[in-house]
């Protein structure tokens, strides 16, 4: 205690605050290299996007480009189709989110709030689908869309966005179980229905758990090769595929500067998707765990 005041005296501030201090640029320090962790890929893009194929052979490689060629963003623009394929990739991304984000919002309302037999088991027979890696189901699927007659078709996407996803349906769930009954009883009150209480009450106080489903959804399909790649022809195919495919010169060779200016044009949607939407998309993980 006398020390405390001595310091106090001194300094004219609690010795606790030096600690804070310390602690906080100790936080600061490490949220800055994380920082850099996270956006070097990005930059190392960049970078490459912005040089000449003699640059990215030669050794010892140098960071940055001599001069920055901002004609490979042309090139990748004019090489392929660049809006054709693209729109298709905001095509399937949308109608796939839009379909499974309401899908999932029905099922995790149906889990959450509704009483029913052998609920909980369905639930964890549910969740347990999560365990299962997506790569496993791919050729299964391919041989029931092949026999069903729907490959090269968007027919696919909107199956899949009807038939829901395990994680946005928990995550809904999550949600929905924090909201009070007093909000469920009230509407019942009222002779609403529980399709009314799901439509004109829980969805309208969801929005953070709706912008998250939107974002991871939409997300899934826009950054999805492998799937495009064996349902679609090269001319319904996504931007994904089609970069893959179309960046080569007269040799076969893959054009690395060019596939980086495409691939920087590429992220460019969803990076300004999650930049609008980052509160509520932080919002609405944050709030799906309150309640088990």
């Amino acid at each position: 205690m006398q020390t405390t005041l001595a310091t106090t005296r001194t300094t004219g501030r609690p010795a606790s605050h030096k600690g804070t201090r310390l602690n906080d640029s100790c936080k600061y320090i490490l949220l800055m290299i994380l920082v850099i962790l996270f956006i070097s890929p990005f930059a190392w893009l960049m970078v490459t996007a912005l040089k000449t194929t003699s640059e990215l052979a030669a050794f010892p490689i140098h960071f940055l480009p001599v001069q920055a060629q901002w004609d490979n963003f042309v090139q990748a623009l004019t090489m392929i189709n660049y809006a054709a394929y693209a729109a298709n990739s905001l095509i399937l991304s949308s109608i796939y989110s839009v379909l499974t984000t309401f899908t999932s919002a029905l099922v995790g309302f149906g889990f959450a709030r509704l009483k029913g037999k052998g609920k909980r088991t369905l639930f964890i027979i549910m969740l347990s689908t999560l365990m299962l890696p997506q790569i496993l189901t791919v050729i299964p699927t391919y041989v029931l869309f092949a026999r069903l007659g729907l490959i090269d078709t968007y027919w696919p996407w909107v199956l899949w966005g009807l038939g829901s996803s395990p994680y946005l349906a928990f995550l809904f769930r999550q949600f929905f179980s924090s909201i009070p009954s007093e909000l469920e009883e009230a509407a019942i009150l009222d002779g609403c229905g529980y399709w009314r209480i799901f439509w004109q009450v829980f969805m309208p106080l969801s929005w953070p758990v709706i912008a998250a489903a939107l974002i991871f959804s939409f997300n899934w399909v826009w950054g999805d090769y492998i799937t495009p790649a064996l349902f679609l022809s090269q001319d319904n195919t996504t931007l994904s595929v089609a970069m893959s495919a179309g960046y080569l010169d007269p040799h076969g060779n893959g054009l690395i500067n060019i596939m980086a200016a495409g691939s920087v044009i590429y992220v460019l949607p969803v990076a300004a998707f999650f930049f609008f939407a980052q509160r509520a998309f932080v919002r609405g993980i944050v709030t799906s765990g309150l309640k088990g």
